[in-house]
């Protein structure tokens, strides 16, 4: 079984909004980029989103996807309510 990892690059529009969101919500934050891992001679198939890191809490990204993912697949807001959910949360 071999397993093979293509890293995702993430796209500079969706760099620019998370940046300004960021800026706005005045927040440090890393991005790291997703990737996906393949099992050859499959059609299996896992798609690591790319992740925002802000405060001990990873937020997942996925290329034109209105979603954004909290610590997980449990919890997810809109992506257009990030700059208002970060700045709640650092009350």
């Amino acid at each position: 079984m071999t397993i093979e990892t293509k890293e995702l690059v993430i796209s500079e529009e969706l760099r620019k909004k998370v940046d300004m969101i960021c800026k706005f919500a005045c927040v440090k934050y890393e991005l790291v980029n997703g990737s996906i891992i393949n099992i050859k001679n499959t059609n299996i198939a896992y798609v690591k989103p790319h992740i925002l890191k802000i405060n001990n809490n990873n937020y997942l990204l996925f290329d034109e996807c209105d979603e954004i993912f909290i610590n997980g697949y449990q919890k997810k807001i809109k992506f257009k309510d990030l700059e208002e959910y970060l700045k709640s949360s650092l009350l």
